[in-house]
């Protein structure tokens, strides 16, 4: 018998299960659940840096709902494998996969506010780049193509957004975070690399680049 994750109430399983499907048609289709303290944590990446040398802005979708207090989980699964379960229950796939970018947690304190950027602006922002996403594309392209022209798109800043990469205006469109309406505003908040849009219906992440983790070069010996 599968494995199920224990949420607060239905409407808890109805919140997974359609983030898992609007995720699960993004080019990476993987998940990440973590739970503890009674919240389970949602994560997706519409956009990621892969290896080094990709300059890529990593761009985090995340939603929180209510979970078993006694639940504590961190695991990475194919999103559109997640089904209802018995009860308040999310019934996991018998295995997981791997995504590089499930590696990266952004800062949990220290944000400072950054100012604001209406729905309206989000929804301008991501029709505009799915417009130029899908004019740039040559016939039967390639993987490595697609992800070139994406990266290109969406990882370029956007004026309208105050500098913020386009691809947050895409992750939030493509994650359902829009659907409170052109009047909601997103706050923004800031900490060193990395910029968040708080919604009402979740969060989105940007850590601009991909730093490769290397220290600056010291002297050693003898001058």
């Amino acid at each position: 018998m599968a494995q199920q994750l224990v949420l607060q109430d239905p409407s808890a399983v109805a919140d997974v299960l359609t983030f898992a499907r609007r995720a699960a048609r993004l080019s990476d289709p993987a998940v990440r659940l973590r739970a503890a303290s009674g919240t389970l944590a949602l994560s997706a990446a519409p956009l990621s840096a892969r290896g080094f040398g990709d300059d890529a802005p990593t761009i985090l979708a995340m939603r929180f709902v209510g979970c078993d207090p006694e639940l504590v989980c961190d695991l990475v699964v194919d999103a559109g494998a997640l089904t209802a379960g018995e009860g308040a229950g999310v019934r996991l796939p018998d295995s997981g996969v791997s995504a590089a970018w499930a590696g990266i947690s952004p800062p949990r304190a220290g944000w400072v506010p950054g100012g604001s950027v209406t729905s309206a602006q989000l929804s301008d922002v991501a029709r505009t780049g799915i417009a130029a996403v899908a004019d740039a594309l040559p016939a039967s392209a390639g993987e490595d193509i697609v992800r070139s022209i994406r990266a290109a798109v969406w990882g370029a800043p956007s004026p309208e957004l105050g500098g913020i990469a386009s691809g947050a205006a895409f992750a939030a469109d493509a994650l359902g975070f829009l659907a409170g309406g052109s009047a909601e505003v997103a706050r923004v908040f800031r900490i060193g690399t990395w910029t968040r849009l708080s919604m009402i219906r979740g969060q989105v992440l940007v850590r601009a680049g991909n730093p490769t983790g290397l220290t600056t070069v010291r002297q050693t010996g003898d001058r």
